[in-house]
């Protein structure tokens, strides 16, 4: 059987057909996500949800050409945003982005910013059950701050995670959820897998429709396209299913780097500990810390770097391959780079030490960045698996896939033995994997990853250490 594919991304929505038969991808289309709404404040990061739909619907129209005989939709989408709508799935709010920050704006009070009026509502046990998300871009925050700010939408407003907005506004009806963004959105205790009503009263957001959490699979409506009707399968967050398309098993350790990043080991049960918690397939969770300096701290020292060039009117060509032959040259010619350039779990706020004349290079200045970011790596990686047990590590994520000295750097940390994704487009090769599981080809997606890996090789490759420095 073959499948649509739908990725809606933070830079691109991406679409492809998923041929579950043989296995791979075609047809592979992406288009750039609508921009952000000027003139708000610059806090704030919005879009208008209706572009979101109206690019989903065009790039299902272009696949569905391809595959007339398409037996179903798969989507996922960026975990976190959220966009407020009523019962029949019609925006009440634009879509607010898991980049808005006014979380960190003060309650009307003045005396402590909403994501801290948050933390100290919330209890420490609370926190655990909440999957200990302490970060900024859960749509938690934004809700808090239309709350105490007296903005919220009528009572019956439903706070819908955008794939699922997509599909209400596709097929009619509600929004629903999953479990993954309903975990997504902050708000879904981890041990009942059901909406924490107390966390959620606490901070006011009961006047809200939460919506109905589906299983995993679910059929949630069906997409008409001239005489056909196609079921939509329940979305899946995007960090989610990465790690499927990465065909992910429970002994490895798991580097997925992309704008954002994260480290991340499978676990049997819910456990709870110096990390975050997050609900994942056929009743297992994802030990991880997300959040880390990634695509979008390298982006922004390349906008430093560039900024002459552009406001003069040039355009360079590929800088990135100039980035990385550079960087492989050199080490980091004793600079020290703390990518920590906005609000993460590696703090708020990053530095550049060290510079001298000798060592002010592209190619050092990038290498000490990645050297920075396999730091992070190592760190978090003894925060979640502190008895190094993992049998090797599995890179996922553009960034990681593209970049080998920064692989090479993480190595050298964690350990030689890897292996790369088996797709660089792995969001929507691991829809296709979890198309196995949800129609019932395979009983689990355990088992559907597990057919994977007999029949898709796996990419592993020998890292070739050099002018790498241990910590």
């Amino acid at each position: 059987m073959r499948f649509l594919g739908i990725d809606i991304g933070s830079s691109f929505i991406k679409g492809a057909i998923l041929d579950a038969g043989a296995l791979r991808l075609s047809h592979v289309v992406r288009a750039p996500a609508p921009p952000f709404v000027t003139g708000l404040d610059p806090g704030f990061r919005e879009i208008e949800p209706d572009l979101m739909v109206q690019s989903v619907r065009e790039i299902l129209d272009r696949l569905h050409l391809h595959c007339p005989d398409a037996s179903g939709v798969l989507m996922c989408s960026q975990l976190h945003g959220v966009v407020l709508c009523d019962g029949s799935g019609q925006a009440l709010t634009r879509f607010i982005t898991w980049q808005d920050q006014r979380g960190l704006q003060p309650v009307p009070s003045g005396r402590t910013s909403c994501f801290d009026a948050i933390e100290s509502l919330i209890t420490r046990d609370e926190r655990r059950q909440l999957g200990n998300e302490r970060v900024l871009g859960i749509p938690l925050n934004p809700l808090f701050w239309l709350s105490q700010h007296d903005t919220l939408p009528a009572s019956d407003a439903i706070p819908a995670a955008l794939p699922y907005f997509v599909a209400a506004r596709l097929c009619g009806g509600a929004p629903v959820s999953d479990v993954t963004h309903a975990h997504g959105h902050g708000a879904l205790h981890i041990e009942t897998l059901d909406w924490h009503r107390g966390v959620i009263a606490k901070l006011g957001l009961d006047t809200l429709q939460w919506p109905a959490i589906v299983p995993q699979g679910a059929v949630i409506g069906e997409w008409r396209h001239g005489s056909r009707s196609l079921p939509i399968y329940a979305p899946v967050g995007d960090y989610h299913v990465s790690q499927v398309g990465a065909l992910l098993e429970a002994d490895e350790l798991s580097v997925n780097i992309s704008t954002g990043s994260a480290v991340i080991r499978i676990a049997t049960q819910c456990e709870s500990g110096d990390f975050q918690t997050r609900p994942w397939f056929d009743g297992r969770y994802l030990k991880t810390i997300t959040h880390l300096p990634a695509g979008r701290a390298l982006n922004a020292l390349l906008r430093l770097l560039t900024e002459i060039a552009t406001a003069q009117g040039v355009t360079l060509q590929d800088p990135w391959e100039f980035i990385h032959s550079e960087a492989a040259r050199v080490d980091g010619g004793g600079l020290r780079v703390d990518p920590a350039f906005y609000p993460g779990n590696m703090g708020d706020h990053g530095s550049i030490l060290n510079l001298c004349e000798s060592n002010m290079t592209v190619g050092h200045l990038f290498h000490a960045l990645f050297a920075g970011m396999a730091d992070n790596y190592a760190k978090c990686a003894g925060r979640i698996a502190p008895d190094r047990d993992w049998s090797r590590l599995v890179f996922s994520g553009g960034a990681a896939l593209k970049n080998s000295v920064l692989r090479q750097l993480i190595c050298a940390r964690l350990g030689d033995s890897h292996r790369l994704a088996s797709s660089d487009e792995d969001t929507l090769f691991g829809l296709l994997v979890l198309s196995l599981a949800f129609t019932g080809s395979h009983p689990s997606v355990r088992e559907a990853i597990a057919h994977v890996r007999e029949n898709h090789p796996v990419k592993a490759e020998t890292p070739k250490i050099a002018n790498t420095t241990q910590p």
